[in-house]
C-alpha cells in the first residue's frame, strides 16, 4: 500500500513525534539553510532566528537575482558534532542527505526528526522554494544562513523521534549481506 505523504508546516511541534522512519512527508513553511561555517557561527554568536520548532536544511543553495536556482542537500554527517546545541534550543527537524550518526539519533529521540532529501535533485528542491532572507551573508553564498519558504518539499523521514534510523538499517543489512570475513563500508 502506498501511504499518502504527511503534510507538515513549520514551526514543527509534537506532531513529528508520531512520524516513523520511512514515512513520506511534504514540508511547507520556513526553513533555514546551514552548513559547517553557519553552525559554528551560530554556536559561537547565537542563533539569528527563533529555533523553537525550526527546521535546518543542510544545504548551500545557489542564489541568482534574489531567487533560488538550485538547493540540493549536502552531506549531513559533516554536522554530526554541530547539531546538538540547535536541538537543545528547540530545533525540531534537520534535512540533508546520507543520514547522521548515533549521537544525533539519540539527540533527536523524543524531540526531533531527520528528513532525507535525495542528492542530485537540486533543481527539484528549488522549484519548491521561495527566498525570504539571509543571515550571516559575510560567510558567502554556500555558507550563509538562507531563510527559505517551502511549498510541499517532498522528504522521507530518515531518523524518527523513537530512534529508528533508515540509514543505520541499510548499513546493518549491507554488513550482514557481506558475510563473515568481508569488510563492507557504507557511509
Amino acid at each position: 500500500m502506498n501511504k499518502a505523504a504527511v503534510q507538515l508546516k513549520t514551526p514543527l511541534g509534537d506532531e513529528i513525534l508520531a512520524l516513523h522512519a520511512g514515512d513520506r512527508v511534504e514540508l511547507s513553511g520556513l526553513v533555514y539553510t546551514a552548513r559547517d561555517e553557519a553552525h559554528l557561527r551560530m554556536r559561537n554568536e547565537g542563533i539569528p532566528f527563533d529555533p523553537k520548532g525550526a527546521v535546518i536544511y543542510h544545504c548551500g543553495p545557489v542564489i541568482k537575482d534574489n531567487r533560488i536556482v538550485a538547493a540540493g542537500p549536502t552531506t549531513s554527517a559533516r554536522m554530526n558534532t554541530l547539531s546538538g546545541f540547535l536541538l537543545d534550543r528547540g530545533v525540531r527537524g534537520l534535512i540533508g542527505k546520507g543520514g547522521m550518526d548515533a549521537t544525533v539519533r539519540e539527540q533527536l529521540r523524543g524531540r526531533g526528526v531527520y528528513f532525507a532529501f535525495t542528492g542530485g535533485c537540486a533543481a527539484l528542491a528549488a522549484s519548491h522554494m521561495t527566498l525570504k532572507g539571509v543571515h550571516f551573508p559575510d560567510l558567502g553564498m554556500a555558507e550563509a544562513v538562507w531563510v527559505i519558504e517551502l511549498d510541499r518539499l517532498p522528504l522521507v523521514v530518515g531518523i524518527d523521534a523513537l530512534g529508528n534510523d533508515l540509514f543505520g538499517a541499510v548499513r546493518e543489512h549491507a554488513h550482514r549481506a557481506a558475510g563473515p570475513g568481508q569488510r563492507q563500508e557504507c557511509t
